[in-house]
């Protein structure tokens, strides 16, 4: 069975607690929602990358503005 859907969607406000790897917003209607993870090597690395080194910067790199 085919079912066509025709919707009009207006999001006056928007808030997200938080966002992870895995995070998904959905907006509208879907029958089912697959996870997919894909790894590639396209620089065809045949080692180990280094060890990265800590960074001890707790400024953020985007700045957030702030909850209200």
């Amino acid at each position: 069975m085919n079912l066509t859907i025709h919707q009009s969607i207006h999001i006056h406000l928007l808030k997200i607690g938080s966002i992870a790897n895995s995070s998904v917003v959905q907006i509208g209607s879907t029958g089912s929602i697959q996870g997919k993870s894909d790894i590639h090597n396209t620089g065809g690395f045949t080692e180990l990358a280094e060890q990265a080194l800590p960074v001890d910067n707790l400024t953020p790199l985007v700045p957030l503005s702030p909850i209200t």
